[in-house]
């Protein structure tokens, strides 16, 4: 392993962090993608443990640029894409940026693997990408239905990286991962919005629909999906969902975390956090059998017992000095 290095995209985000310093503690030689800035920061890995840090090469740059794309992925013997835009509500207001970002993003990384001889590309779809459940659980062979700008440039992006691996036979494997939490994750997704308004003090917590069910799977249970997409040799050219097979609605996740809290909450429907009545994905829940199978992959915080252990984890690093200072619960992060 120590042979080896691997060019992470989307380093500097919640699940990267994480999983560059998995890779890290496993032994890989690690080049962390950051988005470029003038402020020299490099998004969380400024906050990982400084043997971290000192551990790997950082490139900054931006993945919508082919050439510092390239160049990032010269000397590297595989590459892990994460680099792309999450944020549901913000693809409605500026879809352009999604299709510049995910789309071509994806496509500069494939182009550059392809021309360069990567042995292995592991692209991060989503579970967004099914949109309301069809059938439960949701296996790979679920239809895809792009119900947000966001859902539909990862279905773009899927695509082309699985075009890729037909037409020119690049060593391209796709995780899906269903809802990831824990640690350092932004503002914008369910838990954090809760945790962070209960946490400063709030009874009365504002959300969207309360309705749609989730299957949340911790963010170090996704770290482990990845690497195994990195190691399998059955990986390549499949389609595997990372999900804890369990699936639960927001308004109970809510109720779950002020539990775990040990604090009492009232929830109220936030008219401007509802989606589009047919942008809304209503349910959730992954079908993890092909990740059993072929990845030797479960859960190692699954179901509700699990997700129970996951957000006192979650919810202890929020009550971290400094970490929630990190956030602005006050407003609404589209």
């Amino acid at each position: 392993m120590a042979e080896k290095k691997i060019l992470v995209t989307g380093a500097d985000g919640f699940i990267g962090s994480h999983l560059v310093e998995a890779l890290v503690r496993d032994g890989y030689q690690v080049r962390a993608f950051v988005l470029y800035n003038s402020f020299n920061s490099w998004g969380w890995l400024d906050r990982v443990p400084a043997e971290i840090r000192n551990s790997i090469e950082v490139f900054a740059g931006d993945i919508r640029d082919p050439h510092g794309v390239k160049t990032a992925m010269r000397g590297c013997d595989s590459v892990m894409h994460l680099a792309a835009l999450i944020a549901i509500p913000y693809s409605y207001h500026s879809p352009d940026t999604y299709v510049d970002t995910n789309v071509k993003g994806t496509l500069n990384v494939l182009q550059a693997a392809r021309d360069l001889g990567v042995a292995r590309v592991v692209h991060t779809s989503t579970s967004e990408v099914y949109g309301t459940a069809r059938f439960v659980p949701i296996s790979e062979d679920h239809p895809l239905q792009g119900q947000s700008p966001y859902s539909a440039t990862k279905i773009g992006a899927d695509q082309i990286a699985l075009s890729f691996h037909s037409a020119f036979g690049t060593p391209v494997a796709v995780i899906r991962p269903f809802n990831t939490y824990g640690p350092r994750q932004s503002a914008r997704a369910l838990i954090p919005t809760v945790i962070t308004q209960i946490a400063s003090g709030r009874r009365r917590i504002k959300l969207g629909a309360l309705h749609p069910t989730r299957d949340f799977s911790y963010v170090l249970d996704t770290v482990r999906g990845f690497i195994a997409m990195a190691e399998a040799d059955g990986a390549i050219g499949e389609v595997v969902n990372i999900g804890s097979n369990f699936e639960i609605s927001i308004h109970d996740t809510a109720l779950l975390i002020a539990e775990t809290m040990g604090r009492e909450i009232e929830i109220e429907t936030d008219e401007v956090r509802l989606r589009p009545a047919d942008s809304e994905v209503e349910r959730l829940w992954a079908d993890n059998a092909k990740a059993r199978t072929l990845l030797d992959w479960e859960p190692q915080y699954p179901g509700r017992d699990g997700l129970r252990r996951g957000l006192a984890e979650t919810c202890a690093w929020f009550n971290e000095p400094g970490n929630l200072d990190r956030y602005r619960p006050e407003i609404y992060n589209i």
